[in-house]
Order: C-alpha cells, then sequence, then structure tokens
C-alpha cells in the first residue's frame, strides 16, 4: 500500500514538474505592464511556473527573439518583411498571437487650451513644420514634442499612421519609455507626445483627433477604441518559436481566455470582443 502511495505521488510530481513552466517575454513598453499584470495572475494560479517580463522597445524584443535570448517577443506593431526574413535565414519559425487591442492617445499639458486636432495638425506638430501652439487654436507658446525612440513599435506606427512616413522633427526629443513622455508632457506647459491609451492619467490631457480634416473629433477611451470611431487603433501581439509552442501554449491560452481578457479591460487596454 505504501509502495503504490509512493508512486501516486511520484507521479503526482512528475506531472506538476512538467506543467510548471519557466520562460522570457521581452519587448513593448506599451504592453509592458499589461503583461506583467497578466504573467502577475497567471504564475499565481500555476504554481512553479516563472515568467520573467522586460521591456525595451517591439524592436529589442523581437531582435531578442532571433537572438534566441528571449522565449517570447511583445510588440505594439507587426513584424516587419526584413525581421520576418532574419528569422527565415536563421531558421526560426515564429508564430504571431493578437492578445489584446489598442489605442495611440496624443497627449498636452492640463494647462494648454487645445483640446483637438487633426491628423494634419499633428503631422505638422510632429514633423516640425508647426511650431507654435498658436498656429492651432492655442496660445503663442513654442511646441515641445516627445517621441519615444526608433525601436518602439508605437514611434514606428506613428510615423506610418500619423505623418504618413514622413520623419519626424529634428529637435524632437526622443524617450527612452512611456512613462518618460508622460512625466514629461506633465512638467512642460507647451508639450506634445503619444502614449499607449492605458498610460493615460490625470497628470496629462489626452485630446480629440479628427481623421475626416476637422469634421468630428473623437477622444481615446475604451468604448471609441473598441467601436472603431478612435481613428487611432492598432493591435497587440506576442511572437514566439513554433518549436517553444508546448512552453508557451497554456500561458497564450490564458490570455485568450475570458480570465485573460477581462484584465486586458481592468488595465486600461482594449479586448478582442
Amino acid at each position: 500500500m505504501k509502495k503504490l502511495l509512493f508512486v501516486a505521488l511520484a507521479s503526482v510530481a512528475m506531472f506538476n514538474a512538467t506543467m510548471a513552466q519557466s520562460f522570457k517575454i521581452k519587448g513593448s513598453d506599451t504592453c509592458l505592464p499589461l503583461i506583467q499584470k497578466e504573467s502577475e495572475v497567471y504564475m499565481k494560479g500555476h504554481k512553479g511556473t516563472s515568467i520573467t517580463v522586460v521591456g525595451g522597445g517591439s524592436g529589442v524584443g523581437i531582435a531578442a527573439l532571433l537572438s534566441g535570448s528571449t522565449d517570447v517577443a511583445m510588440a505594439s506593431r507587426k513584424m516587419k518583411m526584413d525581421e520576418k526574413l532574419k528569422m527565415q535565414d536563421a531558421g526560426r519559425a515564429v508564430k504571431e498571437v493578437v492578445f489584446a487591442n489598442d489605442a495611440i492617445a496624443f497627449i498636452v499639458n492640463p494647462a494648454n487650451k487645445v483640446s483637438q486636432l487633426t491628423r494634419e495638425q499633428l503631422e505638422g506638430i510632429f514633423t516640425g513644420k508647426i511650431k507654435n501652439w498658436n498656429q492651432v487654436g492655442g496660445d503663442n507658446m513654442p511646441i515641445v514634442v516627445y517621441c519615444r525612440e526608433s525601436s518602439s513599435g508605437t514611434y514606428e506606427f506613428v510615423k506610418e499612421r500619423i505623418l504618413l512616413n514622413k520623419n519626424f522633427a529634428s529637435n524632437a526629443l526622443l524617450m527612452p519609455a512611456t512613462g518618460a513622455i508622460v512625466q514629461s508632457v506633465s512638467q512642460t506647459k507647451g508639450a506634445i507626445g503619444y502614449v499607449g491609451l492605458a498610460y493615460v492619467e490625470k497628470s496629462v490631457k489626452a485630446i480629440g483627433v479628427s481623421n475626416n480634416k476637422g469634421k468630428s473629433f473623437v477622444h481615446p477611451s475604451l468604448e471609441t477604441a473598441m467601436n472603431k470611431t478612435y481613428p487611432v487603433t492598432r493591435p497587440l501581439q506576442l511572437y514566439y518559436q513554433i518549436k517553444d509552442e508546448k512552453k508557451v501554449s497554456a500561458y497564450i491560452a490564458y490570455l485568450l481566455s475570458a480570465e485573460g481578457q477581462k484584465t486586458v479591460k481592468a488595465e486600461g487596454y482594449v479586448p478582442l470582443k
């Protein structure tokens, strides 16, 4: 009887050992707070599982996946063709999973009386053609532009969607993390920057955006992002090697589950449904 009990306990221990996983997730600062929270909740329900989550930008995460220094890359933009080709050349078959959506909010200092801008005005501001707030209905005050670094997926997305692939102003101040943009805009009266919806807080003001040359303006919110009336939305994705599917599949399934999507919404991001 004791022998049978020992065998049973050993089998349970082996089963738990196979269920427990250890892996690293790296990349997008936009995704970072959400994935940190999701991982924290997941590890509580899966004893023995260890998940390390590190930011640095979408490009950094994808480069780490290519080099093999991370198991999962989180990105606030789609993988570029040259990145896909590098993965292919390295023999790394990669899978993409969209786990949430996001809205990019353009933020100004609360003291700024400008509360809405057209896409064309945003393009002018971020390319440096519009240099003073009085050119867009504000006070006579120089515009201070804050951007993410070029390794950021948000940088790439804004350049493509708002600037129509034109270059950012040469005097734009590049910030290493999204939180640094929020802090800088909150402390600088003439500042403007862009952040993921979940980063918007009371110390800054999110402005309305028009994608129809000023006929209508929509402010970023969970509701306007979900019903697609806010014009600057995007998917958030994870990338991993197909050979690692068994290692990460339970975690991915959790992210896409009702519980995982509930956390997406609770953390200020946009759920898939």
